[in-house]
């Protein structure tokens, strides 16, 4: 396996954090969320990043945090945010230093997985199902050109971890 990144895109409630976390385990790699990161370097929540400054303000850190974990020279997984790959030059960094796998999934499961979740600004409030949908759509074009795609739809997180690790060994065979 190479030493290169290894960095988890996807919806919101596709299993980047959980995934990424068992993936670094079984690997014996360290294990990085990027919203962590965010969260820590803004001395708030997501949350409340959003409403005090707004989406914009919420990108510019996600994308400075971002270039700091990839920067740091550290062979880990990285659980990006599900917007991090808006940005032409977050995908850009990312395709540099990683492999990237994007953890795909309907929308079916994200409003079963975060059905009463109160710490997804974008989701809050009324039709939930329909802006998420929305940006599913946004997103696609940025997750499918990730290098591994996979689904995560009735699979287990060992099932999903399993299968990252046997198909990043067919990158680097």
């Amino acid at each position: 396996m190479s030493e290169r990144l290894i960095i988890l895109t996807g919806f919101m409630g596709s299993g980047k954090s959980t995934v990424g976390r068992r993936v670094a385990e079984l690997l014996n790699v360290r294990f990085i969320d990027l919203d962590a990161e965010i969260v820590s370097a803004a001395g708030c929540s997501i949350n409340d990043v959003f409403a005090r400054d707004g989406e914009q303000a919420f990108r510019t850190l996600e994308s400075a945090q971002l270039k700091h974990v990839l920067s740091a020279g550290e062979r880990c997984v990285i659980a990006t945010g599900g917007g991090a790959v808006l940005s032409s030059q977050n995908r850009t960094m990312m395709r540099s230093r990683g492999v990237i796998v994007n953890l795909k999934v309907t929308l079916e499961q994200v409003m079963a997985r975060l059905k009463g979740c109160k710490s997804r600004p974008l989701l809050a409030g009324e039709d939930a199902a329909k802006r998420a949908d929305a940006l599913i759509h946004e997103r696609e074009q940025f997750y499918a050109d990730a290098d591994i795609r996979i689904d995560t739809d009735g699979k287990s997180v060992e099932d999903v971890a399993a299968e990252i690790l046997c198909r990043l060994k067919g990158l680097s065979a």
